[in-house]
């Protein structure tokens, strides 16, 4: 490969909660002490053990280089490079500079959204198990929210029930729904007609419908990300689509999000709401990451990081099957993390969930508690490290945990 993602790469005292943090930061990091002669690998907090595309470093480089840093204002280049990323990668076509505009993050762009579509105290849809970052966020600032279970179909591959949706929509006079594409933590990518039947349970009840795409750049074994605003005119004007680099490209501790709404009616909505918190406004350093991210180098970095990162899931995937009897899961289409479910694991052996988790602390594999996702026996694990981690991380589970 031309890149790099084989070095194990230290990231001790670089800012990093994966590896520095001893205290429970955020009520989610691995809880426990790690045994004397355990390096700690992270397989919790989701970002990546990978160093980026060097044309970011480049990019960032360059303008650190000149020596003012004053008041700025996006180029035209930063939405050129959204927009190209866009026709290549999800097909999309259409996509003007107007209908793009940028979040702190995109937990800042879902609670700007929220704030202009409905009021705290009112009742909205998500998927479970759901990404934490929404519920903690959303219940924190007094939205009620209303969970509609995912469901292994007979193949292990999880799916939407639309009755169910359909009746807690109704039921719950709903009218607001956060959809994750590709799901977070399940790793499905949703196909084409999944999301034309989601949006159309949407329609029927007039639902505006904020749509997670964070993970959309991060597809495996040749799934396509399909745009949920693709899927239909209809599903066009009623999406807040928020996306970002950070996940791809390893960018979360810069913070640069951005929105797409083609509504003019929605993105007057959203993007007065996020003027009204007086701080969502772009990094200057952070707009330079985004376009050297989305470089041509870009472009051919992502496509090797997504065969590594597939190797990664297709040997985790066969070694738990193997190995890990009482463990259950569906392999992961997209995105890098995958959620265990260890309940008739911790059942036939008399443990509990937390004494799983500790156990594999204790070895130094800092795993994610999969409860605040609502899996109730589950635990979430991070595969963007190294090849020679993970199979050290699965030695020590077969040896010292399962």
């Amino acid at each position: 490969m031309k890149y790099d993602f084989t070095s194990i790469l230290d990231r001790h005292g670089k800012d990093s909660i994966a590896v520095d943090t001893e205290t429970d930061v955020f009520g989610i990091a691995p809880k426990g002490t790690t045994r004397p002669g355990f390096d700690r690998i992270p397989m919790w907090v989701a970002d990546m053990n990978f160093p980026t595309v060097p044309t970011i470093i480049a990019e960032l480089t360059e303008r650190v280089r000149h020596p003012a840093f004053g008041y700025y204002a996006p180029t035209d280049e930063y939405f050129d490079e959204i927009i190209r990323w866009h026709e290549v990668h999800n097909h999309v076509s259409g996509l003007t500079r107007e209908c793009i505009g940028y979040e702190n993050g995109v937990i800042g762009g879902l609670m700007s959204a929220l704030r202009a579509l409905c009021a705290p105290g009112e009742k909205v849809l998500l998927h479970s198990p759901t990404y934490i970052g929404f519920t903690a966020h959303m219940e924190s600032c007094g939205y009620r929210i209303v969970l509609s279970p995912l469901r292994p179909d007979a193949d292990g591959v999880w799916r939407m029930d639309y009755e169910d949706m359909d009746r807690k929509l109704r039921e719950n006079d709903i009218h607001t729904a956060v959809f994750c594409s590709p799901h977070n933590p399940t790793g499905r990518v949703w196909e084409k007609w999944e999301i034309e039947k989601a949006m159309e349970v949407y329609r029927a009840h007039d639902v505006f419908v904020i749509s997670d795409e964070i993970w959309s750049d991060l597809t495996l074994f040749g799934n396509q990300h399909v745009p949920t605003q693709s899927v239909s005119e209809d599903a066009r004007n009623r999406t807040v689509a928020l996306y970002a680099p950070s996940k791809t490209f390893n960018l979360a501790g810069l913070i640069g999000s951005y929105h797409i709404i083609y509504s003019k009616y929605l993105r007057d909505r959203v993007e007065r709401e996020g003027e009204l918190t007086c701080y969502n406004d772009m990094n200057v350093l952070s707009m330079h990451a985004l376009i050297g991210a989305y470089k041509p180098e870009g472009y051919e970095w992502l496509d090797e990081l997504r065969q590594v990162l597939g190797e990664n899931v297709a040997y985790a995937c066969g070694f738990i099957s193997e190995h890990f009897r009482g463990v259950k899961l569906s392999r992961p289409q997209g995105t890098y993390m995958l959620f265990l479910d260890c309940e008739e694991w911790c059942r036939s052996h008399g443990k509990t969930i937390d004494e799983l988790q500790l156990a594999g602390v204790e070895v130094g594999v800092m795993w994610q508690d999969g409860r605040p996702f609502h899996g109730d026996y589950a635990i979430r694990m991070n595969l963007a490290l190294p090849r020679s981690r993970i199979t050290e991380a699965f030695d020590r589970l077969e040896k010292y945990v399962f």
